[in-house]
């Protein structure tokens, strides 16, 4: 995979260099190429923002610059090998990253990150290189940073992270929270080490058990008890059908039963006292 990044801040990219992707790019996984916006200016100031049109407070990228800076990292890809080019611009009103477009994303050969800063980029930008290739406008949360960049850190080592080899052990994101299969809409339950006891406190009976079964479904009710307690929307949004009787009887535990009227669209209500919400 070959990863571009256009910014303002090049060293805000420096962690790119470090833990699994940058073992992934001393390897030769992953080609990751850092660009300064601000190389493609010319004047003077190296200015690389202007007042918005129609009033307001705040400052918007240019397109001039943005504009010469990605012909040129297209360019220079194409020519070195490169195709299929993805456009990532991180921002808060774009869809939300998941573990789904993770995986989708791990399956393109070359991602080009448009970090912006202040109130963002002209949109002609992003309307433009959208007649090129698949432009993916993509959040992170319901929040408003500074910058992208942190942003395209966050995108860059979920992605890595699934890339064949990355990974000293390939099951390793298997019983991930979100991953792909039993685990796509709950969250991972705990995880316990040596010693098997520490300050009084002690590792579950089951998991010293040898058991398999036995351990597979308790890793399995504590998904399910920790997804309820801390992602309720998760399990709203569930399609019922997911779930082996196993499940509803641990849901049922836990305080939830699905919905007969909505089971075909895949909803859930919580009982709480008797009382839907």
């Amino acid at each position: 995979m070959r990863l571009d990044v256009v910014t303002i801040f090049p060293e805000y990219l420096d962690p790119l260099n470090v833990s699994l992707v940058g073992k992934a790019r001393a390897r030769g996984q992953l080609g990751v190429h850092v660009h300064d916006l601000r190389d493609w200016t010319y004047d003077r100031h190296n200015t690389v923002d202007d007042t918005p049109y129609g009033g307001g407070p705040g400052m918007v990228m240019k397109t001039e610059p943005w504009g010469d800076a990605l012909d040129s990292v297209l360019a220079d890809g194409y020519e070195q090998g490169a195709h299929e080019p993805v456009l990532i611009v991180p921002t808060p009103s774009g869809r939300p990253f998941t573990q789904d477009l993770a995986v989708h994303l791990s399956e393109r050969p070359w991602l080009i990150f448009t970090p912006a800063r202040y109130e963002g980029i002209d949109r002609r930008v992003v309307e433009e290189y959208a007649t090129r290739m698949p432009v993916y406008e993509v959040s992170i949360g319901d929040y408003v940073l500074a910058g992208g960049e942190a942003a395209v850190l966050v995108i860059t080592e979920a992605v890595a992270r699934l890339l064949p080899g990355v990974l000293g052990n390939a099951e390793s994101h298997r019983d991930d929270s979100f991953a792909p299969g039993a685990m796509a809409n709950l969250l991972e339950g705990p995880v316990h080490t040596k010693p098997p006891v520490w300050r009084g406190r002690e590792i579950p009976e089951v998991l010293l058990s040898g058991h398999h079964g036995k351990i597979a479904r308790w890793r399995r009710d504590e998904a399910l008890r920790r997804t309820t307690a801390h992602r309720p929307d998760l399990i709203e949004r569930c399609d019922p059908k997911a779930f082996d009787k196993k499940d509803r009887e641990m849901l049922s535990i836990l305080g939830w039963e699905p919905d007969p009227d909505g089971e075909p669209y895949g909803r859930f209500w919580r009982r709480t006292g008797g009382v839907e919400e």
